[in-house]
């Protein structure tokens, strides 16, 4: 029991950095993919992930960009979950 413990207490740490790790890649992975789309012209987009879950907030000027926002951030591995809060406005505001 104790040698558990001691173990969970020394790799704790390590887990936390190996799951920023991968939240801060698929980060770049998401951000890369959105920015190079040309229906979502993504670069002004703001994206967030906890745990392999993405959200992704702005801006952009079609539903289809919308869209394919989404399908583009859920393709990426270790996404888990994507959560949509982009507004849609034909003008870009």
């Amino acid at each position: 029991m104790h040698r558990r413990t001691i173990f969970l207490m020394l790799a704790g740490p390590a887990l936390l950095l190996a799951d920023q790790k991968k939240d801060d890649d698929i980060y770049d992975k998401v951000r890369l993919k959105l920015a190079g789309d040309p229906d979502v012209k993504g670069g002004g987009l703001e994206v967030i992930v906890k745990d392999g879950a993405v959200t992704i907030k702005g801006i952009v000027r079609t539903e289809k960009g919308k869209a394919k926002a989404e399908k583009l951030a859920m393709k990426i591995k270790g996404v888990t979950k994507v959560t949509n809060e982009i507004r849609v406005s034909p003008t870009g505001n």
